[in-house]
């Protein structure tokens, strides 16, 4: 069956529809699994929800007790990819409320994985009326901005249209493990930039500054939140340091897990599953 350009499977199945919308003028790409209460998935940087979802087996549990909807970004995979800065940052948040708003759903669970926990950081602190909870992965939102922080956003988004991710390699590489060498940083920027387009990549970067949420606004918050966290992530203390002020952040860590590496660990499925149903809003789920 042939929907909006794209492959889709029969509902009846219960398998996975992709299917496309427009976003004020930029094409969207999401993709539809399971039944019950629906549960959207933001993947990471550079990534899709076929790298971020499928492939680590996250969609496939979700979708046994829930309807799942994962979109691919803009700027990434499938979705439209604009080089101006000024057409992400909350816009890319944005995208998540309009496709709620073309799928007639009030109110959802939403789950995001690094960029993707950026943004829904900062979609929860601002639109708290459309979400049942909210699952930070790897990242726990944008509290600050400082000169060092824009400094290394332009460095990043430099690398980024050379091909490069050097910087980000060395940011996120796991605690207590030993640096890459420059060739392994070739090596895993071809293999993570396959196919991308540098360009929307480095104005996703450079939109950076226009996601942050302050502590003070992510602690008045009272949409349930998780948070999980390997424990060789960088971002470990980042979590911590919000806890402090958020002591309703339900954290989870994930013992020996590196950024890359925890969402594809079964504690991450896990962790997702208990809370959901721990916060359903249909309680014989």
């Amino acid at each position: 069956m042939v929907a909006l350009g794209a492959y889709c499977l029969s509902p009846a199945a219960g398998a996975a529809e992709e299917r496309f919308f427009d976003s004020v003028g930029v094409r969207i790409r999401y993709i539809e699994e399971g039944w019950g209460e629906p549960v959207v998935l933001v993947h990471g940087y550079t990534s899709n929800v076929d790298a971020q979802w499928a492939q680590t087996g996250v969609l496939q549990a979700l979708a046994a007790r829930y309807r799942v909807i994962a979109l691919d970004a803009r700027g990434h995979g499938s979705s439209g990819k604009p080089h101006d800065p000024a057409q992400y940052g909350p816009e890319m948040g944005l995208d998540i409320l309009r496709l709620l708003n073309h799928l007639d759903i009030a109110r959802a669970h939403i789950v995001g994985y690094s960029m993707g926990a950026h943004i829904v950081a900062q979609l929860v602190a601002t639109h708290p009326e459309r979400f049942l909870t909210a699952t930070l992965g790897g990242a726990p939102g944008r509290f600050s901005w400082s000169l060092e922080d824009q400094q290394r956003v332009e460095r990043e988004a430099a690398e980024m249209e050379q091909g490069l991710l050097r910087s980000q390699i060395l940011r996120l590489w796991p605690h207590g493990e030993p640096p890459p060498t420059e060739e392994r940083i070739r090596e895993l920027s071809a293999t993570q930039l396959a196919g991308q387009d540098p360009r929307a990549l480095a104005a996703i970067r450079r939109s950076n500054p226009a996601q942050v949420v302050t502590l003070a606004k992510m602690a008045t918050i009272t949409v349930p939140t998780l948070g999980v966290v390997g424990t060789a992530d960088p971002y470990l203390s980042r979590f911590q340091e919000l806890q402090a002020v958020m002591p309703q952040l339900d954290l989870v860590t994930i013992e020996a897990a590196s950024h890359g590496s925890a969402p594809g660990r079964p504690e991450f499925i896990q962790a997702v599953l208990a809370f959901l149903r721990a916060h359903s809003a249909t309680p014989d789920r």
